[in-house]
């Protein structure tokens, strides 16, 4: 049985939710902040503590088998990677982001201005293709003061709340990419079944997170209208009370519709509902 190899960031925005779904998946491994390497106790994988901007190229190199990088990171480097399953956080915006009362109105506007950036190959294909030619200057760091020093008429950097950006007297001006954690493999891993189960795993631990377990008490002459409501992983499971012609319904409602599902059983007769959340979820 073949050891994998997954790498994960080491420090920043997405190492703890990176951990935590590891651990969520059931793996075992110790403290690894005195470390480059963890080994998993109970599963055939090392964990790798990387820089994000490595994290492409080492899996595409096969120096790791698997990795969890944001997209953005991905589309940077143009590694040559697959795509496993999009993980649901780290979710964030690259834009483009100009001075507050600065002259620049539309996109035609940055013709021939100077942009600063850590993602210079995202910006200039997105420039490419709006027929758009600025001066694209490279730093690292905090891009956020290129326009304060006079360095640059604009920048393009990852938002996430845009508090950043209005400390330093900037706006958001025109988004640019979506993006987010993704689960990447080696082109040539993909078929191993350890990879196949560690991604069951994961995908077992996204359905549950964005799902709810309900139970709920209903008339059988209300039954079908809060049946109707509930599709359930695959249909309710029904259960018979003590009391006659009443029965308690289990089901599982999506997060993203709770609260308008919970309104409409409750206008459809559903009394004593219960919500949970769910652990795992394996289909």
């Amino acid at each position: 049985m073949k050891t994998l190899k997954i790498a994960i960031q080491k420090s920043g925005r997405l190492n703890e939710k990176s951990v935590e779904i590891l651990k969520n998946c059931g793996l075992s491994f110790e403290n690894y902040k005195s470390s480059l390497i963890s080994t998993v106790q109970n599963f055939p994988l090392e964990i790798l503590f990387l820089r994000d901007d490595d994290i492409p190229e080492y899996v595409q190199d096969g120096i790791a088998d698997l990795g969890i990088v944001g997209e953005n990171v991905i589309t940077e480097t143009k590694a040559g990677v697959e795509y496993l399953q999009r993980l649901g956080f780290g979710k964030c915006t690259l834009k483009i982001a100009i001075q507050t009362g600065s002259n620049i109105e539309k996109l035609e506007d940055l013709n021939g201005k100077a942009i600063a950036t850590s993602y210079p190959v995202i910006l200039e294909k997105f420039l490419t293709e709006k027929g758009i030619k600025s001066d694209i200057r490279t730093i690292s760091g905090s891009v956020e003061i290129g326009p304060g020093l006079g360095l640059s008429d604009a920048i393009f950097d990852i938002v996430s709340t845009g508090g950043t950006l209005k400390s330093n007297g900037l706006k958001p001006f025109a988004d640019v990419m979506s993006s987010e954690a993704v689960l990447i493999g080696n082109k040539s891993i993909l078929d191993n079944p350890e990879v196949a189960e560690l991604l069951q795993r994961i995908r077992s631990v996204l359905s549950a997170k964005s799902n709810k377990y309900v139970v709920l008490n209903v008339s059988k002459d209300n039954l079908q209208k809060v049946v109707d409501l509930l599709p359930g992983v695959k249909s309710p499971t029904i259960v018979p009370l003590f009391e006659e012609n009443w029965v308690a319904v289990h089901s599982v409602i999506a997060e993203e519709d709770f609260w308008d599902k919970i309104n409409s059983l409750k206008a459809a007769g559903a009394e004593g509902i219960l919500v949970m959340p769910i652990e795992k979820i394996i289909t």
